[in-house]
């Protein structure tokens, strides 16, 4: 059976200008959709329906195909299912289950995608979507005074005692590609639902809720054995190789305390032919000499740490999208911003935290370095696997049927 998934994101939005662009974890939101659907097992294609030329450079360089969004049906009032309608008729031909996944949801579980495309392959359900089991009381306004909407004001029973009932999260949909064509809403014949994690079931329409989702990122996505797949590692000094502490002598000399487990980390990014640069502000002996022990390239002194960083990039021929940045500071979030998988340091400062894509499990100077490489040694060794035909376990399949 054929499963196509489709991302809409068109360009403008009102509430928070350039929203699908916007980043969660170090990732845009149209990415982190796009990264989510190509991880199910279950999703053969995935493309982004868009008005936007970035939109469509940063979902190509996430993996999917993307086809433009006609501007008819890409304002304000454009439903999404007319973008799901358009994408059929670009592709002439019907999927046999068509999902619908929403850039605005940042924490989707690729195993909750799966989980919703299994039931409708089923034929039990003809579409499925995502919900939050809640137990909360409901009440509306009406005639300037409160009523319950879904109790007995009167009746307080206790949660043990009430079934529970389902928000419609706004993640995705999976429904049957012909029935949609037929009722043209994403709701239709028997529907399911698929209860995800509460604690991720964020959608973002406001600035609040894209502030809520930066913070939440770091302790939703921070996983010790995440693997990150990229070509080249660029590392802060003070505070990353070093616990951030100085000792100063009589004599003005300053000097750090570094470790070897560090050290043995980057020894194995360059026998795995990574290249790393150690990027600093500061210019001070101490980098200079730990630069040439490692025997990695070095720039300090950098007025601009951005700049050097696009410099270094430009010069080794590399994509930044391919690229890991390790930093702890204010002073690293420009550099932080430019690649992608900005990466932090467990002890970093609060902004950092909220703009990176993964926090390490390690502080700075105690093996942070050492936690990077080993993860980017992990998507090496995965992909070497898969190259040779290894393939990963297919994910368990959690439904539930409608209460």
């Amino acid at each position: 059976m054929s499963v196509i998934a489709v991302v809409p994101a068109r360009g403008g939005s009102k509430g928070i200008p350039g929203k699908n662009l916007r980043k969660v974890g170090g990732v845009p939101l149209v990415a982190r959709a796009v990264l989510a659907a190509r991880a199910a097992q279950r999703i053969d294609r995935v493309i982004v329906t868009t008005d936007d030329d970035e939109i469509d450079r940063v979902a190509s360089a996430a993996g999917a195909e993307v086809i433009d969004r006609p501007a008819e049906i890409a304002g304000d009032t454009a439903s999404s299912e007319s973008a799901l309608l358009h994408v059929i008729e670009s592709l002439g031909e019907v999927p046999d289950v068509l999902v619908m996944v929403q850039a605005t949801s940042p924490f989707i579980d690729p195993g909750d995608l799966d989980a919703a495309v299994a039931e409708v392959m089923s034929g039990y359900r003809d579409c499925v979507f995502s919900g939050v089991e809640t137990h909360e009381f409901l009440w509306r306004i009406r005639g300037g005074g409160a009523e319950g909407v879904n109790h007995d004001a009167l009746v307080r029973l206790p949660r043990q005692q009430r079934e529970p009932e389902y928000r419609e999260s706004g993640a995705f949909y999976a429904m049957r590609g012909s029935g949609f064509i037929e009722a043209r809403h994403r709701f239709f014949g028997r529907i399911g639902i698929v209860p995800v994690d509460a604690r991720g079931a964020l959608e973002i329409d406001t600035v609040e809720e894209l502030d809520l989702a930066c913070a939440i990122a770091p302790v939703w996505e921070s996983h010790p054995s995440l693997p990150i797949d990229v070509d080249a590692v660029v590392t802060d000094f003070d505070g990353v190789h070093t616990d951030d502490r100085v000792v100063i002598s009589a004599d003005g000399v300053e000097r750090v305390t570094v470790t070897r487990t560090d050290g043995m980390g980057v020894d194995l990014l360059r026998r795995a032919g990574v290249p790393v640069l150690i990027l600093s502000t500061e210019r001070n002996a101490v980098v200079s000499a730990r630069a040439r022990k490692l025997d990695v390239d070095v720039v300090q002194g950098a007025r601009d740490k951005v700049v050097a960083l696009w410099e270094w990039i430009s010069a080794r021929g590399l994509d930044p999208e391919r690229v890991a940045y390790l930093g702890n500071d204010v002073n690293d979030l420009g550099c932080l911003a430019s690649v992608g998988w900005p990466v932090a340091v467990a002890d970093s400062h609060p902004d950092v935290l909220a703009a990176a894509r993964l926090v390490l499990t390690s502080r700075g100077g105690h093996g942070a370095v050492r936690e990077l490489a080993d993860l980017v040694l992990l998507a090496a060794e995965r992909r070497e696997a898969s190259m040779h035909g290894v393939s990963r376990p297919a994910a368990s399949d959690h439904l539930q049927e409608t209460p």
